[in-house]
């Protein structure tokens, strides 16, 4: 007599079934790894700001820095904003002085995440309030912003995807002290709207263009993108 067949084991359902999960991101890691946190690479800093960082070790605490630095901003671009050569054209150094030294720390503290968007308060004011102070167009000061804020947000959205900026996009994109310092010393020397105009074009070019780069490789390597909202839900 044969024996009754058995039942096949039940197929897992799509809840149990593992996703299949993009490359593990490499943003949290210590100090001494090669790979900074991801509030580190929110900073997003440049190469003057990495070597204060390389000076001080990472040893400073980045709120204090990044709160005075606001301040000082703050209070400078409210001097004297008539003139060419105010004080606002030197908020860029005492900025850079600021927070440049706490580029490499681990901003591993409670309330460290404030630091990216207090600097980026402190670019994105610095270049709205100046460009409007010394007459540059508008729409000049708008695309820059814009641009801006397109890389920070294509900064942050890859990484919650398991995606790591490549370095030498922040080197390139001259990290928010670089390109504060620039339109500082094209406002020195007279050439503020073609400074505005020239880091527009240049930053849109560059970042748009890794942005595409990076998300068509992407598709096409890994094969699945995960998306980290829907799993939440």
């Amino acid at each position: 007599m044969n024996p009754a067949p058995q039942a096949p084991p039940p197929a897992p359902s799509l809840a149990a079934r593992p996703v299949r999960q993009p490359d593990e991101p490499v943003i949290d890691r210590p100090i001494d790894a090669a790979e900074p946190t991801m509030l580190q690479v929110y900073r997003d800093d440049g190469a003057l700001g990495q070597a204060l960082g390389r000076f001080t070790r990472g040893q400073l605490p980045p709120l204090p820095g990044a709160l005075v630095a606001l301040a000082v901003t703050t209070v400078l671009l409210l001097t004297g904003m008539g003139e060419q050569r105010s004080p606002a054209m030197f908020a860029p150094v005492v900025a850079l002085l600021l927070s440049g030294p706490t580029a490499l720390h681990p901003h591993g503290g409670r309330f460290d995440w404030l630091v990216p968007p207090i600097i980026r308060a402190i670019e994105y004011g610095y270049l709205a309030v100046l460009g409007f102070a010394q007459g540059v167009a508008e729409p000049l000061v708008f695309v820059l912003i814009a641009v801006l804020a397109f890389h920070h947000y294509d900064t942050a959205y890859r990484t919650r995807q398991g995606l790591r900026p490549p370095e030498w996009i922040f080197r390139a994109g001259l990290g928010w002290e670089g390109r504060m310092l620039i339109v500082a010393f094209a406002g020195l020397l007279g050439f503020l709207p073609l400074a505005y105009a020239a880091l527009a074009a240049y930053l849109g070019v560059l970042f748009a263009g890794e942005c595409a780069r990076t998300w068509a490789r992407t598709e096409r390597d890994s094969g699945m993108m995960v998306d980290l909202e829907e799993e939440e839900a």
